[in-house]
């Protein structure tokens, strides 16, 4: 005898939640992290992308909370998703931005502050060394497979910080002090490059009131350009490494805030 399988509205509901609050937790991050966020990737791209990860990791995850997705409550909980994923791609913003920070440092003190490109992902103006830097930062980040870190500890958050949970149980003021990280990571990986630099600026002002009648600048700048791409060079040495600490210390953060 055959049976019918019978679905009600409940059940269409329940299902279409288990789906909905992965796939807006995952589109948020998507829309707010590093790479991903560039005009390059169409919407289209980014919506089918958190369409897949939600229908591989909504099997894994905890029952969610059996809400109407149409009601109100449905509306405050997807606000928090979106404020989740939101956390999770700016946390990972900030350690991008540390790299294209040290590329301005790093050029103001070469003399190439002028020296401005077009960044087509956030339509300003960088500067040609920070966005050498930030490119170079996105292929590590890749190479050390950051990004299927980063889709870890979001796959863990459906179990640490369940649907239904308050976004106040997020240690959000963790997340935050990163802002005021940024500037001691920046300064951490360009000190010797500036330290160097600023020897160099020292050098040609002794010389500069040693001799006064010698035309410094012609010779000053030349060299002291000369001298800012071997300090680049030497930079770009050990930024790999420092990278790799930098990121493991964000993502550490981050689930660390998640209690």
């Amino acid at each position: 005898m055959n049976s019918l399988i019978q679905l009600t509205s409940g059940d269409i509901v329940s299902w279409m939640g288990t789906m909905w609050w992965p796939f807006v937790r995952f589109s948020a991050l998507l829309w707010s992290m590093p790479v991903f966020e560039n005009p390059a990737v169409t919407p289209r791209s980014r919506i089918l992308l958190a369409m897949m990860l939600a229908f591989l990791v909504a099997p894994q995850l905890p029952l969610a909370p059996a809400i109407d997705i149409f009601s109100l409550d449905a509306v405050v909980l997807t606000v928090e998703q979106i404020i989740f994923g939101i956390m999770m791609g700016l946390s990972l913003r900030i350690l991008f931005e540390v790299m294209s920070l040290v590329g301005l440092v790093l050029s103001m003190q070469m003399g190439l502050s002028m020296a401005l490109v077009m960044d087509p992902g956030s339509g300003n103006q960088v500067a040609l060394l920070g966005q050498l830097f930030w490119l170079m930062a996105a292929l590590l980040f890749f190479a050390i497979d950051g990004h299927l870190i980063t889709l870890q500890i979001m796959t863990q958050s459906f179990s640490v910080w369940p649907i239904g949970s308050s976004i106040y149980d997020v240690d959000i003021s963790a997340i935050i002090n990163l802002f005021g990280w940024l500037f001691s990571a920046t300064l951490l990986l360009a000190l010797p490059g500036v330290i160097a630099m600023l020897l160099v600026n020292l050098t040609f002002g002794v010389a500069s009131r040693a001799a006064p009648s010698l035309n410094i600048f012609v010779l000053g700048f030349p060299m002291a350009l000369i001298m800012g791409f071997f300090c680049v060079f030497m930079t770009l040495a050990y930024t790999g490494g420092g990278f790799a600490n930098l990121t493991y210390y964000v993502l550490s953060v981050f689930n660390d805030a998640m209690g």
